[in-house]
Order: C-alpha cells, then structure tokens, then sequence
C-alpha cells in the first residue's frame, strides 16, 4: 500500500535521556520520508550526544550508554541537518504528540531554531492504535502485520515497525466506525489520508503537550494552570504582559511559547484601529 500524499510525511522516533520533554535530550534519532510521486521513501538516523547524563531508566529501555554517544556530534552541530531533511512536511509517530514532537521542538528552541508545527498534519499512530485497539507497539505490529517486532527500543526498528502499523490499520480499519465512550459514532474515520487522520487523532480539549492550554466549552484556548486558570488566554496575556513575559522566559515548552505568542497576536490584530 501506498500513502495518499499530497506533501511529505516523516515519520520519526527518539530515543532519550530521559520522559521529561523539557529537560531531556536526544540520544538517537531515526527518521523515513514519503514524498508524493516518489516510490522510495528516504532514511535518516544518527546517534547524538546529549551533553546530560542518561538516566538509568533510559538506559535499560534503549540500551544506549555515554560511552557509546561520546565520539558522536552534539544536537546544534546536526540541528540544520535533521532541520532541512524534514522541511515542511507532516509528521508521523508512535506517541509522537506527547513525546516525540515536543522534544524535537526543546531541542531545536535551544539551539535558536523554530519547529513550527501550526501548519503540520500530526499523525499519532499510537493514538489510532489506542482508540481502536488499546495495546503496545509490539502488540501491534503482531495484530495488524502479523510480524514480531525484533530490535524493539531501537529508533529505526521502531520508526519502520510504526509505518507497517499504520498500513495495517489503514487495511483494518477502511470500512469500519467508531464509537466513543458517550455513544458518539464517527463514520469510517481511518482513511489513507493525512488531514483526516491528523484530525481524527488530534485531543479537542488539549492545546499542548504538557497540557498548560486547553479549550473551553465554547472553543476558546484557556489557562489549564495557575492563578488564571480558565481564563481565556489571547485577552489575558494582550492585557498583562508581565504574565506574557513570564511565561516566555520561564521554562515553559517552546510549543505552549509559540503558541501564546501566536494568541497574542491575533488578539492584537483583530483590536479595532484607533
């Protein structure tokens, strides 16, 4: 099966020094690219020293330790690389939302480089699988493809096993509806279709990754923290700039910065001209 591509996807898996998407850093990251037209997809994957120790935790999942990172070129000496082989295209995961993508975003923020993600259909390939079929990544690539997954932990084994999955569950899932928790049925929404999938899989209530943002009953991005907490986040942070200033200083994720800035723009934009 072939992707129906209107621009490139990647698909892409870290491994890190650690779970918190702020403080952590990459160790090893694998990346394919579909393009429209192009058969052959491109492969991309480097190990990178983190310049932080690797938790302990880290190291019995991915089996990467400090000896082996330490001839190995740091993030901003590979940051445009890794920056011009994704480009403008979608992005594609397992877990990828919550994990991937907002530790790829800290470590571009950090070395003065913007993953920009406003513009980008986001597809969680563990998300379908959990809304669908709720098990692990070796669950299903047995479930959907019939294979077992050899190397798990490893960014490139994982990276491919994630692609087989998702034309597994494409297969799977073309002609079948789904039904939520309040009884609420969506028609037929897995397609061979990025947009759809991007949309199908997207949280309505939350905004970011660490989950600061959220949307209100009416749809208005508001404050899920702090003393604003529920109050709508454009008005608020045009009107105290103190608390807008704050928060693009402190450590807050580069994602919830982009977005509060974007917020406050608009807000600004849309103020009648005096």
């Amino acid at each position: 099966m072939n992707f129906n591509l209107k621009k490139p996807i990647v698909f892409f898996d870290i491994e890190a020094t650690g779970l918190n998407v702020l403080r952590d850093k990459i160790v090893q990251i694998a990346l394919i690219k579909y393009s429209p037209n192009i058969e052959s997809p491109e492969e991309m994957e480097m190990m990178i020293n983190p310049g932080i120790p690797i938790s302990e935790e880290a190291m019995k999942v991915h089996g990467i330790t400090p000896d082996m990172l330490k001839n190995k070129p740091t993030f901003q000496q590979v940051a445009q690389k890794l920056y011009d082989f994704i480009g403008e295209a979608d992005l594609a995961g397992y877990n990828s939302d919550r994990y991937d993508i907002p530790m790829l975003m800290e470590e571009f923020a950090r070395v003065g480089m913007e993953l920009n993600i406003d513009k980008r259909n986001n597809v969680d390939v563990q998300k379908i699988f959990y809304m669908m079929e709720p098990r692990t990544l070796k669950a299903a690539l047995r479930l959907y493809c019939g294979k077992e997954l050899v190397g798990a932990h490893d960014a490139l084994a994982d990276v491919r096993a994630t692609v087989d999955v998702l034309k597994g569950q494409l297969e799977r899932y073309k002609d079948v509806d789904f039904e939520d928790g309040d009884g609420f049925v969506t028609k037929t929404p897995i397609k061979n279709d990025i947009p759809s999938l991007s949309s199908f899989t997207s949280n309505t209530r939350t905004v970011d990754a660490t989950q600061r943002l959220k949307y209100d009953g009416n749809g208005t991005i508001v404050f899920n923290f702090g003393k604003y907490i529920g109050k709508p986040v454009a008005k608020l942070l045009y009107e105290d700039k103190q608390y807008y200033n704050w928060i693009l200083e402190k450590d807050f994720s580069s994602q919830v910065k982009q977005i509060v800035k974007k917020l406050v723009k608009e807000y600004e934009n849309s103020l009648p001209s005096s």
